[in-house]
């Protein structure tokens, strides 16, 4: 008769080498986006994830250290470190990468120009938006048809709730850095004033803050 015994130990042996490997294969796909004191915009298999330090994204990627130069994150009881632009544990993706520095303006705000399918557009940065956010005045003076084109809904602005349009924007460009194919909602009325440079467009962009600069990075 086949020793059953043996043939089990053999099997649980198997398994046990096997699971270090299924684990590291199964790690999730991480890229920093952008960096903070403490804080952190990732990317965890394509979708942008912002944790503070200690925090735990649905994927298991835990934040254990940020700087506006580094992230720290923990994945299966591995550290890894990350850096905008580069590759974890590897080489820069590009050495002829282009930073642009952006400084706060008076009232602590990142002001910056730019453009919307070729035409210019003053924005704000604002890490807390999840789209580009335009006004229906300035989505009319650039000429985009948004009530034909857009996907009607509905937001809550500091005014109350207001009539608004999601929609794509073929281009968008700031100091160069052009980001094609952008999520973006269009409110109806004369706000927001300036236009949100929102997270549909810096989480596909490297991105840090240091010492009250923001760091634009094309990537």
């Amino acid at each position: 008769m086949p020793d059953r015994r043996g043939a089990l130990i053999t099997t649980l042996l198997c398994l046990a080498f096997a699971a270090p490997f299924a684990s590291r294969a199964a790690e999730p796909s991480i890229t920093a986006n952008a960096l903070f004191e403490g804080r952190a915009m990732l990317s965890i298999d394509g979708s942008p994830r912002m944790l503070k330090v200690g925090q735990t994204s649905p994927e298991g990627v835990r934040l254990v250290a940020a700087s506006a130069r580094e992230a720290v994150v923990e994945v299966a009881g591995r550290e890894i470190r990350l850096e905008p632009g580069r590759e974890p544990g590897g080489a820069f993706r590009s050495l002829d990468l282009r930073e642009i520095p952006v400084s706060r303006n008076g009232r602590g705000e990142y002001r910056v120009v730019g453009s919307v399918n070729g035409r210019q557009v003053s924005f704000m940065v604002d890490t807390g938006a999840n789209v580009v956010a335009l006004s229906g005045a300035d989505a009319d003076r650039l000429g985009i048809d948004y009530k034909r084109r857009g996907e009607p809904t509905r937001v809550v602005t500091a005014a109350g709730p207001s009539a608004a349009w999601a929609i794509t924007l073929d281009r968008v460009e700031v100091s160069g850095i052009l980001v094609r194919n952008v999520q973006a909602t269009v409110i109806e009325g004369a706000h927001p004033e300036p236009a949100l440079l929102g997270m549909s467009w810096l989480q596909r962009v490297g991105l840090r803050e240091e010492s009250g600069v923001m760091y634009l990075r094309e990537r």
